[in-house]
C-alpha cells in the first residue's frame, strides 16, 4: 500500500506510570493546555501516549486527509497553481470574510 517509508522523530515528554498515577490532575491538564501529548512508560514495555481529544480528532483528520488520494491531488493542483499566480483570488473582503477579521 505503502512505497516510501517516513519516519518521523516526535520529542514527547515521558513520566513512569507511578508519576503519571500519583500527578494524574496535573499532567493531564498540562497535555490538553499545551497541546503536547505525553509518554507513559511502564516497566513491562506496553508505553502508551495521552492525548487531548481536540488533538486526537486533528490528527484523525490529517489522516483522513493524507489517505484520501482525490483531495490530495485537489491539494497537489491547487499548490501548483497557486505557485504560479494562477487561479482563484479573493478580494480583501472575501479573505477578511473568510478569516473572521
Amino acid at each position: 500500500m505503502y512505497r516510501n517509508s517516513v519516519q518521523l522523530v516526535i520529542n514527547m515528554d515521558a513520566v513512569s506510570v507511578n508519576k503519571f498515577r500519583d500527578n494524574l490532575k496535573t499532567l493531564v491538564e498540562q497535555v490538553v493546555i499545551n497541546h503536547e501529548p505525553l509518554k507513559v512508560t511502564r516497566r513491562a514495555g506496553d508505553d502508551f501516549v495521552v492525548i487531548s481529544a481536540d488533538d486526537w480528532e486533528r490528527e484523525q483528520e490529517s489522516l483522513y486527509v493524507l489517505q484520501n488520494t482525490d483531495l490530495m491531488q485537489q491539494i497537489a493542483k491547487s499548490v501548483g497553481s497557486h505557485s504560479l499566480g494562477a487561479g482563484y483570488q479573493p478580494t480583501e473582503d472575501q479573505l477578511n470574510e473568510i478569516t473572521g477579521i
